[in-house]
């Protein structure tokens, strides 16, 4: 049997191994699945989301000189691939190769490498799925397996509890390096999607420059990381599947999983080289000034100008959980705060967010991510709310990058919405100025929260505030207990201004 040719589609066996969907083949690459292990009824275990390590690593630096062999053999493996790729075409067959397969209709994350056994080579081509006019497939799958992507994408913890993902398409924001921005532009898990065009253009239905322009861009964006390059990470006690492309250095991508200092975040490609690693690694928390402590919560903000390495790390990392993200090593004009959880053995990296250090449209966040193992948790309104009461701090108002996703929209929406219901039922008669300065909220922003809950009249050119106590109080009883930053838990004095424990030492001396 001939290898499957890329651009096809075929029906695949879902991944729990019941489901059978459609999905287009992608990319090919010779086998590394062994045919036995490849079908998802024998899927080994420890390929879960968030799942725990069965070991807990120590840590590395310099590959030994078992890793240097390692390395001359790889290089004499790469070196005869050319002569290997001469062979007679006729000679290969399907199962010499492994697929990366995406399924119609699902997310980009849950894209991934299948042996040929998954694929139903016997039904043969199936025709691509139907498209609307915005380029969304109409593909539609059976229950059981919209509830399978569900629980592949569910994140175990210790306990045996089951954290889903956070869904939605991530738009590009501007967060330099990977995960929490540098300096031009990053994405995030809240921020809007500035993939497709909408259809109509300026006028009659014509699409102008600057539209051809973005789609351009878009589409080599797809080209370049339509195929993950990282199957896995090994973080802390967790092993976490990865959702997307992320661009880390050439040398290591080639392999399917990588071993990250939950420290220093030092990536390796070997789980030896990160136990010298850690053994070696004196760092115990994000380097910078600790600004808000909650109990085990604490709160670091880091200089992207300060601490490079450790930035465009933090946004290297963030990119395989975010899609649009184009901006990863130019940290410097950027903040990022970074949200752990402590214990005996030091500060556990949760999520951040990054925002701008002059940001000339006011922008109070330009990228946020909670790490897949932590998400479900209230973290992200966590997040959220703290970025305002840092706006606060400094006596303005802020607002996200825009545009919003879908979903940063709904999120930021819940938020404002419960901020400003809880000062209009303390005071009724506020108006739109001293509610965004109460709450650090942009006018527009209220505006537009206050327009969805039908409490905003124009009149005289003016916009009102029309106030029902009962609707307040039914709007806020309706709405979902909320994880927020509290204002008595932080102490900062503006970017760079130091925190809770000032210097590097202090903070050592603290552990």
């Amino acid at each position: 049997m001939s290898p499957v040719a890329n651009g096809s589609y075929y029906h695949v066996l879902w991944r729990d191994g019941k489901q059978i969907n459609l999905a287009e083949v992608i990319e090919s690459r010779p086998a590394r699945i062994p045919l036995e292990d490849s079908a998802t009824t024998k899927k080994p275990a420890g390929k879960k989301r968030g799942r725990p390590c069965k070991t807990e690593v120590s840590s590395e630096v310099e590959a030994d000189d078992e890793d240097r062999a390692g390395h001359k053999r790889e290089a004499a493996a790469a070196a005869a691939a050319p002569q290997a790729a001469t062979e007679d075409e006729s000679q290969k067959n399907a199962s010499d190769f492994d697929y990366y397969v995406h399924y119609c209709g699902y997310d980009r994350r849950l894209d991934e490498w299948v042996a040929v056994d998954r694929i139903d080579v016997v039904s043969g081509l199936q025709p691509p799925p139907a498209v609307n006019g915005h380029g969304h497939s109409h593909h539609h799958h059976h229950r059981q397996a919209q509830s399978a992507s569900s629980s592949a994408l569910a994140a175990t913890k210790p306990d045996g509890k089951q954290n889903g993902a956070v869904g939605g398409r991530k738009r590009k924001l501007e967060d330099g390096g990977g995960g929490g921005g540098g300096g031009g532009g990053a994405t995030e898990e809240l921020t809007g999607e500035s993939g497709a065009l909408v259809g109509t253009g300026r006028g009659r239905g014509r699409v102008s420059k600057a539209e051809l322009s973005q789609a351009a861009v878009e589409k080599e964006h797809e080209e370049i990381t339509k195929v993950k390059n990282i199957q896995f990470i090994e973080m802390g006690k967790y092993e976490v599947e990865t959702w997307y492309y992320s661009p880390f250095p050439s040398e290591y991508c080639d392999t399917d999983r990588l071993y990250v200092c939950e420290f220093c975040l030092k990536y390796m490609k070997k789980k030896k080289t990160l136990q010298r690693h850690k053994a070696k690694c004196d760092l115990r928390h994000p380097p910078g000034d600790e600004i808000y402590r909650e109990g085990n919560l604490s709160v670091f903000e880091v200089d992207g100008k300060l601490n490079k390495i450790y930035s465009q790390n933090l946004c290297l990392l963030a990119k395989l959980f975010l899609d649009h993200k184009t901006l990863y090593y130019d940290v410097d004009p950027f903040l990022f705060y970074v949200l752990c959880e402590s214990d005996e053995k030091g500060y556990h990296v949760v999520g951040y967010f990054s925002k701008e250090k002059n940001s000339c449209e006011n922008y109070n966040l330009a990228c946020i991510l909670t790490f897949p193992p932590y998400q479900r948790a209230g973290y992200g309104k966590f997040l959220i709310s703290l970025s305002y009461e840092l706006t606060k701090l400094e006596h303005k108002v802020g607002s996200p990058e825009k545009p919003l996703s879908d979903l940063g929209k709904l999120s930021y929406r819940s938020y404002w919405s419960m901020v400003l219901l809880s000062i209009l039922r303390e005071a009724p008669s506020a108006s739109i100025k001293d509610l965004s300065q109460r709450s650090g909220i942009k006018v527009e922003d209220i505006i537009s929260t206050l327009q969805c809950l039908n409490m905003i009249k124009h009149f005289k050119g003016q916009h009102v505030i029309v106030v029902n106590k009962h609707e307040v109080k039914a709007h806020l009883e309706g709405m979902k207990k909320m994880r927020l930053a509290k204002p008595d838990c932080l102490s900062w004095q503006g970017p760079g201004g130091g925190g809770l424990l000032g210097t590097k030492q202090q903070k050592k001396n603290a552990l």
